[in-house]
């Protein structure tokens, strides 16, 4: 990862962690470091501070002021501006890395050889090759690797898959999402497909437990020369599925909102919405058996919003971080499933580059 600094003068002195101690943490069972405190590392640290079986031992960033912030906040926490401190204290157990895309690879390959158990914020890697070489490295290692796909632990998404596997729903016949706002732009060079769409393919091959056979993508680039900031998505599944995913940093207002239509029902889950998150609407369309004429029959009955449990989808994720460490256990959203992800929007940023090609997984 560049850094442009190792050690700032800057820093203040009370910030500087004494590494070379070893951190006092034999009450906990889980001692984890946080490698990046930039927008999303304060939500992880929350929650993981809320566990009763784990503690935030140290967290480095490169960035003096959000140290200082976080030293203000949680006093136990050691800080340090060079993450390799982290990955040599041998009181640590686990990393998590919420870094830029680019660095989660070298950072994650040094935290595995280091022995430390790791979890990284989505998407795994910048690329399929360097995700599956940190599968690989993993399983050598006999370290769990898990990447941040927080929707596959967000009980509206987990209980559409439910009604889906009891026939429920029906048969899937297309989902279409939307995940749009202004901003915020990313900063190493990356288009909004890898910024954004993580989540909703996550959910989608969730939901449907397959891989597509090929995707199709189209983008353009308004506001950063040949960084596309709207980009629109289309995955074939077999089954003759179909996904269409809407990603954008350039829109006026905040979406967050996936429709899936089956034969039998059809669900919208918003997760902007405060209370009725997921709406199961009992609509639908046919061909009449009874007509004499082709005439299509339309069915239009109840929408009820079905009671789901309201823990916060990132403690539920944190969580089961921690009951991997300590049970030894293969992570719901493996090395494996983040690898499926990357294969995903890297077929859908060749096809950007080409014009819409439709690019065969």
């Amino acid at each position: 990862m560049p850094r442009t600094k190792t050690d700032n003068p800057k820093i203040d002195t009370r910030l500087k962690c004494a590494f070379s101690e070893s951190i006092d943490s034999s009450d906990v069972a889980v001692r984890i470091g946080v490698i990046g405190c930039g927008y999303w590392g304060p939500n992880l640290i929350r929650n993981f501070q809320e566990l009763p079986q784990a503690k935030i031992a140290a967290v480095s960033d490169l960035r003096d002021e959000r140290l200082k912030s976080l030293a203000r906040r949680y006093a136990s926490i050691q800080c340090t501006t060079r993450y390799e401190d982290i990955l040599r204290d041998p009181a640590i157990d686990a990393v998590v890395i919420v870094t830029p895309i680019s660095s989660h690879y070298p950072i994650a390959k040094r935290a595995l050889l280091a022995g430390k158990d790791v979890l990284i914020e989505k998407p795994l890697a910048a690329t399929v090759k360097e995700g599956m070489a940190l599968v690989r490295l993993a399983r050598r290692c006999r370290k769990i690797l898990m990447v941040g796909h927080t929707f596959e632990y967000n009980p509206s998404v987990l209980k559409v898959a439910e009604l889906l596997r009891s026939g429920e729903l029906g048969k899937p016949y297309y989902i279409d999402s939307v995940r749009v706002n202004l901003g915020l732009y990313q900063s190493d060079g990356l288009n909004v497909v890898w910024d954004l769409a993580p989540h909703d393919i996550s959910i989608i091959l969730h939901w449907l437990g397959q891989m597509p056979r090929a995707v199709s993508a189209w983008g353009q680039s308004f506001v950063r020369k040949r960084i596309a900031d709207v980009a629109f998505l289309r995955l074939e599944f077999p089954g003759n599925v179909l996904a269409h995913l809407h990603v954008s940093w350039l829109h006026p207002t905040k979406i967050r909102r996936i429709t899936l239509v089956a034969d039998k029902k059809m669900v919208i889950f918003d997760e902007l919405e405060n209370a009725e998150k997921l709406k199961i609407a009992d609509k639908g369309a046919h061909i009449d058996p009874a007509s004499r004429e082709i005439r299509v029959g339309y069915r239009v009955g109840d929408i009820v919003s079905p009671r789901v449990d309201t823990t916060e989808p990132l403690y539920q994720e944190c969580q089961h971080f921690v009951d991997c460490i300590l049970q030894h256990k293969t992570p719901r959203t493996d090395g494996e499933n983040g690898v499926r992800v990357v294969r995903i929007l890297e077929a859908a940023d060749k096809s950007i580059k080409r014009g819409g090609s439709r690019i065969l997984i």
